[in-house]
């Protein structure tokens, strides 16, 4: 399987901006569908953004959409979540994950993990 490695997380205050970063490494990323997901404390896995192979098409959950801005770079192997308008509701553990086949929105389909970066937005 792939491995994945998140980077990027931090503190920021609510309005700023970070960018993550998923690397991966194993296998290339070029021909799968990506995804980010989050984990805030005490509820479940959420599905945040999710991109296809090729990069033309992407898919935001509700509560992010206009703030956050999924991309990848395959000739790098790595998969970005631009961050901006940060709210402090958006503070929980971020995951990116993939499948062979179409993108990831349940996490129940994701087919291989990172293992998470924090990210926490003060008010």
């Amino acid at each position: 399987q792939v491995q994945l490695v998140e980077s990027g997380g931090g503190l920021v205050q609510a309005g700023g901006s970070l960018r993550l970063s998923c690397a991966a490494s194993g296998r290339i990323i070029s021909g799968k569908g990506m995804a980010w997901f989050r984990r805030a404390s005490g509820k479940e896995r959420e599905f945040v953004a999710g991109i296809n192979w090729s990069g033309d098409s992407t898919y935001y959950a509700d509560s992010v959409k206009g703030r956050f801005t999924i991309s990848r770079d395959n000739a790098k192997n790595t998969v970005y979540l631009q961050m901006n308008s940060l709210k402090p509701e958006d503070t929980a553990v971020y995951y990116c994950g993939g499948r062979e086949w179409g993108v990831p929105k349940d996490p129940v389909t994701v087919g291989f993990w990172g293992l998470g970066t924090q990210v926490t937005v003060s008010s």
